[in-house]
């Protein structure tokens, strides 16, 4: 009985290749869904607690007929939302 001596280098780059396309596009990751979660929520949390501060400094510092501290909490969500969104697509982009 002969034995192919090529198979076992085939075995090998097919394992080789295997693990190479393994390790260029690895599979989802419970530690990336938190570090996309706490992305999400930095990103909405910061332009609003921005906001927020901002509105209190304009409501000292203008006259009392707007009130400036709830609409920029709401501008600080929004574009938090927008920068968000860009995020998500921007990761969801490359599947």
């Amino acid at each position: 009985m002969t034995e192919n001596p090529k198979k076992p280098v085939d075995d090998i780059a097919r394992q080789a290749k295997r693990m190479k396309s393994n390790r260029d596009n690895p599979g989802p990751s419970p530690l990336r869904g938190i570090g996309t979660f706490g992305m999400i929520g930095w990103s909405i949390a910061v332009p609003t607690v921005g906001g927020a501060f901002l509105g209190l400094w304009l409501d000292r510092v203008t006259p009392k007929g707007f009130p400036w501290t709830l609409a920029l909490i709401l501008a600080g969500v929004v574009v938090g939302g927008f920068i968000a969104a860009a995020w998500i697509n921007k990761e969801g982009g490359d599947k």
